[in-house]
């Protein structure tokens, strides 16, 4: 299967980040966010069909948002990407938006930058199209800056991208903008959500990115001075500042679960232990373990539980599992329970692994209990 154009960079264990495009752009809109990104997640940039390096035949005339989502799915399953976090501008964001409706489970987060939940109706589209099917994009590309950015700004690469993007390709995009409405729906994302307006922006005016954070239960608007409709590539520092505070969420989730779970005094020791050398580590468990599987609603922490003693005998980490025995309890697992759970560790990881885990909990629930 013939897949978008994408680069991809960060720690290939970091969280993933998806990255879209606006119409008429490639990937390096995202040139100067990107690079920042990565240094804490595994971010994935992509092109729209037949813009920048991805393949005009992907997509067709009466093509829908719905499609271009389906390519972005594609995309993360062949690098391996189950559940991400993700950001796009304009029909990027449209994506966006329509996988946060459509394919929940696979998303962690969204944000939605100089974008709407629709695009002013279908007719100004349709005669996009036909005007780029019949004459090109020459003409289009000429008046780029006008539309894009406020002021006399300009990025030369994307307005080269703009003019030496597929006629064909770019017509359907615009078909898909002309089809695409998704207000009636917004109640039902529940990811956190993040949206960024221009407020020099002619495309998606700030009211757009209001009308969305109005209807979506947890979003979060900013609206950005002095930028139009491609802010990462005008506002880099201040799109970058909205995204940190986003992305880091996980990370203030995460902790509020770790205390839930570990309790509060087990997580002071550790953050009083951190140094330095240590402390992107601790933002790594807190942010993917705690933030993303812990969070993640398919299991009980009662399940989680069970599933990590197991893992935990099989490999031999007692002391992980004596902090992880107090956790069960907290989750809702009895003495018998977690008995039971070890007994069953004997037949799959050894007796001699199943015995150390059987002194081990034994040990921490007579602390517990006040008997040891």
């Amino acid at each position: 299967m013939t897949l978008l154009n994408h680069h991809a960079e960060g720690p290939v264990s970091a969280p993933p980040l998806l990255l879209g495009p606006s119409l008429g752009t490639s990937y390096a809109l995202w040139d100067e966010v990107a690079p920042e990104l990565s240094i804490s997640h595994r971010v994935v940039r992509w092109d729209l069909p037949g813009h920048g390096g991805s393949a005009a035949g992907l997509i067709e005339a009466g093509a829908t948002v719905g499609d271009l989502a389906g390519l972005v799915l594609a995309l993360a399953d062949s690098l391996g990407i189950e559940r991400f976090a993700y950001a796009g501008v304009s029909l990027g964001g449209a994506v966006g938006l329509h996988l946060a409706v459509h394919h929940p489970e696979r998303l962690s987060s969204l944000a939605v930058i100089c974008s709407s939940a629709h695009f002013n109706g279908s007719s100004p589209w349709e005669e996009r199209a036909a005007l780029v099917r019949r004459e090109g994009l020459a003409d289009l590309a000429e008046n780029a800056d006008a539309r894009w950015f406020a002021g006399d700004f300009t990025v030369p690469r994307l307005v080269r991208d703009h003019r030496d993007a597929d006629p064909e390709a770019y017509a359907a995009c615009c078909d898909a903008l002309a089809s695409f409405d998704l207000r009636d729906r917004l109640g039902q994302i529940a990811v956190p959500a993040l949206l960024v307006a221009g407020r020099e922006d002619p495309a998606t005016p700030p009211s757009h990115l209001r009308e969305i954070a109005d209807a979506v239960p947890r979003a979060t608007l900013v609206e950005l001075p002095g930028a139009s409709h491609l802010a990462p590539a005008q506002c880099p520092e201040a799109v970058l500042t909205a995204l940190r505070a986003h992305l880091g969420a996980g990370a203030r989730r995460g902790m509020a679960v770790r205390r839930e779970v570990l309790g509060d005094a087990h997580v002071d020791r550790a953050q009083a232990r951190q140094t330095p050398f240590t402390a992107r580590f601790q933002d790594f468990i807190s942010r993917y373990a705690w933030g993303e599987i812990w969070t993640d609603p398919t299991l009980s922490r009662r399940e989680r539980s069970m599933i990590t003693f197991t893992a935990l005998v099989a490999h031999g980490h007692y002391d992980e599992l004596a902090m992880h025995v107090r956790a069960a309890r907290r989750n809702g697992l009895t003495a018998e329970e977690i008995g039971a759970v070890l007994l069953q560790t004997a037949v799959y990881c050894g007796v001699p692994a199943a015995n150390s885990a059987f002194a081990t909990a034994q040990r921490v629930l007579a602390e517990e209990d006040g008997t040891a």
